[in-house]
């Protein structure tokens, strides 16, 4: 069954004496990003080559699950106030996908 659902991309590039705190934090923003309704992934990974910088992929449900994400407390707090702090610069990337939920 082909479904639709809502993909971001996000690059995140941490200042150099963060780069830890950053990774740690991540990976308490994924648990508990992963347990919204609409959520259905929630996978970062930290580049061999630049350790600094961070690639997040989520997909949700739609593009109102990730409006949704960034109201949750657990956003607020670990994105927001403790991650972006940390980071040079990011980007954000939002696709539409098609295929398997």
């Amino acid at each position: 069954m082909s479904e639709t659902h809502f993909q971001v991309i996000a690059h995140y590039h941490a200042i150099t004496q963060e780069v830890e705190e950053v990774a740690g934090l991540l990976g308490k923003l994924a648990e508990a990003s992963r347990q919204e309704e609409a959520n259905l992934a929630y996978d970062y990974f930290q580049s061999v080559n630049d350790p600094g910088h961070f690639v997040i992929l989520e997909k949700y449900t739609d593009a109102a699950g990730f409006a949704a994400h960034r109201t949750y407390e657990h956003f607020k707090t670990l994105a927001i106030g403790e991650i972006l702090p940390r980071l040079n610069s990011r980007t954000i990337e939002t696709y539409e996908g098609r295929g398997d939920a």
